[in-house]
């Protein structure tokens, strides 16, 4: 039977939604300042007494009293949506806000980031170069080092030489007093050797020349070795060994002027000595001429001497030449060393400052980041309990609920010339519920319980019927069906694709979440049994999916060759159907639903055509029956969960169906012309309405008319050659949309 309107205006309403003639939408929600809802605010409490809230009436036959309070209760209904619509709009507006603002922020950071980059690269180069400044010095320290050595080496040959002079001079003292004792012998080398003195005289005033220009070099050098030792002061800790070894340098030329100045005073003695030789010349002349040859030697060891001289001479120029240099060199690298630290002092301040700024703005992104996380959860919360706020109300006006997915676009469609004819409304009230389809350059704008783009997911889809499936154990009896045409993706959503776990579609994700949930429900007390049967209605005939014969059971014939019945289909008083003769199967998991589901997928009409290479030339019913029974509380609930893939609809001309194939699309597209006289006469409120013109639609029958959970499925392809049965298939869920089949009703009753 069909219930009669419980309210006119509200289907009205849905009807304009669904035509998009009269309804204009826009992008920002309506105020309601001057309206009846004008500065209600709802609580958590709230909402929940009033979805908790049930009807008063005093007599339950006085059907004026109900439709009041039916109408009163729909009217706080509709006041508390109306506050959550404007509430999720606030939400959005912040949450876009916060993203402007997130996204600003992590702009500043990207360039913050360059900036630091910038530096560290800057700081790295200046660093390279000074460990190659470094690098040198340590060179030049170590070449100025191994010359001091040497120097050193040559002052300690110097001072060996000198021992031997000295020792030989002794000895010419010992020999030159002999001489004294017996110069009376040496009158006639008299000459020679005043020759010889003169030649001192000469070597000893060149000696003097050498001694002065020594003493104004080490003055200068002095100087310089000041000079010197004032700018090492400056340098770095490593320097300061060159400075005491410049010292140590310092102390052997000290130590060698000593040496000179010993060597001035044996010269001194020596006059002496002469002015007694010439006064002892007379004794001495004998023994010169055996002095002369000792002479002689003498003379080639001074030779040696001087050329030895020079070359110190010439040494320490170089080393004053290259202390002259470092001193340079020195002066250089610690102006280098003042910049480097300055620039490293700049840097420092500069990445500190970059990273104050860095840590209030990771402050100001994660504080960011806070806010959005709670909007979100708040948003969240919001649609939840707008989405059962809408359920509650769909499910009191008795609608049929409506799903509309698009499928993605397939890779030889991706090169049609022709645009993208299907969009979606951005606005709050038709956000993830309207969609817009554009033919012959007009605009047809509909809205639906959910919405689903091609992007969307098996698991996105799921997620918004899993309280329905849910609805099953609890008791109810729940109907979803596919409906769309041919190759726009019902197979996929109800039963996804085989072998992919990601792709799984709406039967066996439904079953996983019913055996789950049975399980968690044990330890309540609850004990379940279930009974699956799968059929098929090809060319209006029903057959068994899980029956081992697929011969039409009407041209069967029994041992002794009598026909045996077809299926029937039988509704009892409580609005059960049944199947006589129909193969139902206990199950107890998931697994063996999905072996079944396997086996009846091989028993399927399928067919190949112009529109899709396997297309189903049936229409797929799948039906699991849960009886439960709590024994602590003594509950029994019986749910039915019905999961039905309809055949495509398509058209003649395209499909360009012959034979057998044109038997088949002519008996689909009756079958579905006769669901839709049906919903047309629900719409309409007809006294008649035809279910038994089909097979189909009296299988259906109770889904569409009585006590159950309805939801359709309309799968459109995003084609634009399919626009025109995009557009037929949104028309007809359109006026599925607004029919109003009845309250649900909970199948419980109390163990005797």
């Amino acid at each position: 039977m069909v219930g009669t309107p419980t309210n006119g205006r509200a289907r009205l309403a849905f009807s304009v939604v669904n035509g998009g003639q009269e309804l204009c939408l826009t992008s920002t929600p309506t105020s309601i300042a001057g309206s009846d809802y004008g500065g209600i605010e709802f609580t958590k409490e709230d909402v929940e007494a009033l979805l908790n809230e049930k009807l008063k009436r005093k007599d339950r036959f006085n059907l004026k009293e109900k439709c009041d309070n039916m109408v009163e209760y729909i009217k706080k209904l509709k006041q508390c949506i109306k506050w959550f619509q404007e509430l999720e709009y606030s939400y959005l507006l912040e949450q876009k806000k916060l993203q402007d603002e997130l996204e600003s922020s992590e702009i500043k950071f990207s360039e913050m980031e360059m900036i630091v980059k910038k530096k560290e690269e800057e700081l790295n180069s200046i660093v390279v170069e000074l460990r190659k400044n470094n690098a040198f010095l340590q060179e030049k320290f170590t070449r100025e080092e191994s010359d001091k050595l040497a120097a050193v080496e040559s002052l300690t040959k110097e001072k060996e030489a000198r021992l031997i002079m000295e020792r030989s001079q002794a000895s010419a003292f010992e020999e030159l007093a002999r001489a004294q004792r017996e110069l009376s012998s040496a009158n006639q080398k008299i000459s020679s050797l005043n020759e010889m003195y003169k030649r001192l005289q000469d070597y000893i005033t060149s000696l003097q020349q050498y001694n002065g220009k020594l003493h104004t070099e080490l003055s200068t050098a002095e100087d310089d070795l000041k000079r010197v030792e004032k700018e090492k002061a400056a340098m770095v800790e490593d320097l300061g060994m060159i400075k005491g070894e410049l010292a140590l340098s310092k102390a052997s030329q000290d130590e060698a002027v000593k040496q000179k100045d010993a060597m001035m005073n044996e010269v001194t003695c020596l006059r002496r000595e002469i002015q007694q030789v010439r006064d002892d010349r007379d004794r001495q002349l004998s023994l010169v001429q055996n002095l002369s040859d000792e002479v002689e030697k003498c003379r080639e060891s001074a030779g040696k001497y001087c050329e030895e001289l020079n070359e110190m001479k010439e040494k320490t120029n170089e080393l004053e030449a290259t202390c002259s240099s470092q001193s340079i060199e020195l002066r250089t690298l610690q102006n280098h060393l003042a910049a480097a630290e300055n620039k490293l002092q700049v840097s420092d301040l500069t990445a500190m400052e970059t990273m104050h700024e860095f840590e209030d703005q990771k402050r100001l992104v994660r504080e960011l980041q806070q806010r959005l996380a709670d909007a979100e959860n708040k948003l969240m919360e919001g649609e939840k309990l707008r989405k059962k706020l809408h359920n509650t109300i769909l499910e009191l006006k008795g609608n049929i609920r409506v799903f509309c997915r698009v499928r993605p676009l397939l890779p030889d469609e991706r090169s049609s010339p022709e645009g993208n004819f299907i969009s979606y409304p951005s606005s709050v009230e038709s956000l993830g519920r309207g969609i817009d389809l554009v033919q012959n350059g007009q605009r047809h704008s509909f809205s639906y319980d959910k919405v689903f783009a091609p992007e969307a997911t098996q698991e996105d889809v799921f997620v918004e019927i899993s309280q329905l499936v849910q609805s099953a154990l609890d008791g109810y009896k729940v109907c979803i069906f596919a409906y769309g045409q041919t190759g726009s993706g019902k197979t996929y959503t109800m039963m996804g694709r085989p072998g992919l776990l990601k792709e799984k579609g709406l039967i066996p994700r439904s079953l996983e979440q019913i055996f789950q949930t049975r399980q968690s429900l044990q330890l309540q007390g609850w004990k379940y049994e279930m009974q699956v049967s799968m059929l098929e209605i090809y060319n209006e005939t029903i057959y068994d999916l899980l029956s081992t014969n697929r011969t039409a059971p009407d041209v069967l014939r029994s041992e002794n060759g009598s026909p045996i019945k077809p299926y029937a289909i039988k509704h009892d008083a409580s609005g059960n159907t049944q199947v006589s003769d129909l193969t139902v199967v206990d199950v107890h998991s998931a697994r063996e639903v999905s072996f079944l589901l396997e086996q009846a997928s091989r028993s399927r009409s399928v067919g190949k055509t112009q529109m899709n290479e396997q297309s189903s030339r049936s229409h797929f019913v799948f039906t699991l029956k849960i009886s439960g029974i709590n024994e602590s509380t003594d509950q029994q609930v019986q749910g039915i969960l019905n999961l039905i893939d309809l055949a495509g609809s398509e058209r003649l001309s395209k499909s360009g169906s012959t034979g057998d194939r044109l038997k088949e699309t002519q008996a689909i597209n009756r079958s579905l012309s006769s669901l839709s006289d049906v919903i047309f006469a629900l719409a309409k409120k007809k006294e008649h309405v035809p279910f038994r013109n089909s097979k189909l639609t009296y299988l259906l029958q109770p889904c569409l008319g009585g006590d159950s959970k309805t939801l359709m499925f309309v799968n459109i392809s995003p084609d634009s050659s399919s626009a025109s049965e995009s557009l037929c298939s949104l028309r007809f869920a359109a006026r599925v949309n607004a029919c109003e089949i009845g309250t649900p009703r909970r199948l419980t009753n109390t163990q005797s």
